[in-house]
């Protein structure tokens, strides 16, 4: 339908849809004479070009450098909801799915275990195949003990207990798995409820991120519990060696299937 316009029109068009990727000035450019991120954009422009209802993206950013991956991730929604489209966006990055997605499909053996938009996804999983596919997670395993007023309260196979939001386990004596996010994970008490219960950790490893500190830590017999905490003036820079009581809010610790 493109080749089909008048020439002002078609050029009119396609000087639009290079605007949009924001390569307005390279229209006259050969392959070779573009770096990889905007032959990527050139790649976009020819999907959009057409005013398609539906696009599908399968893995289109994999050859991109982190940076400029981040970069398009970002453009290619901008022109999404600019141009009003929907995009399948198929991809192995978990952050890019939530960066970028209204809704995500979370895949395994061909059968959906979860739709939801990405904060649901990551902060409500619903099986522990979601959970430990989407993001970092910690898990620890046990069993209920009881479920009451919609707190479980879990005995830990490595010793200690602990309150979870019971998701998908539903009397005691059932197996389950829990999983806690890092971010969520509070070794200063001032944050936590008087109530919480908490478990003795011992530092195993403080790596210095920029951003994040991140800590790892050995937990109810387990040495791969990781901690996320935010770079402040204040914040402690927990000793490897050291031990430290840790603790959450009921909440942010789901009972799932074993």
């Amino acid at each position: 339908e493109v080749r089909k316009m008048p020439k002002t029109e078609r050029e009119a068009k396609v000087k639009h849809v290079l605007e949009l990727v924001q390569m307005g000035e390279f229209g006259g450019r050969r392959p070779a004479q573009l770096s990889g991120g905007q032959q990527q954009r050139i790649a976009l422009a020819r999907a959009l070009v057409f005013e398609a209802e539906l696009v599908l993206m399968d893995e289109p950013l994999g050859a991109l450098d982190k940076q400029l991956r981040e970069t398009m991730q970002f453009e290619i929604k901008r022109i999404a909801d600019d141009l009003g489209i929907t995009v399948v966006y198929v991809t192995h990055d978990q952050t890019e799915a939530l960066t970028m997605s209204d809704r995500v499909a979370v895949f395994e053996d061909g059968r959906i275990q979860q739709l939801a938009p990405p904060d649901e996804l990551y902060e409500s999983p619903q099986n522990s195949f979601v959970a430990q596919f989407i993001g970092e997670n910690n898990t620890l395993e046990g069993t209920v003990k009881e479920i009451k007023n919609g707190i479980a309260l879990v005995q830990l196979d490595g010793g200690g207990l602990i309150d979870c939001k019971p998701v998908n386990v539903t009397k005691a004596g059932e197996r389950t798995r829990v999983s806690i996010r890092p971010e969520r994970v509070e070794f200063n008490k001032d944050r936590l409820s008087a109530e919480a219960h908490t478990l003795k950790a011992e530092v195993l490893e403080f790596i210095y991120m920029g951003d994040i500190f991140r800590t790892r830590l050995r937990v109810a017999g387990k040495d791969d519990f990781v901690i996320k905490s935010r770079n402040a003036p204040d914040q402690v820079r927990l000793e490897p060696g050291s031990e430290v009581e840790i603790g959450w809010l009921a909440e942010d610790c789901r009972a799932l299937d074993a």
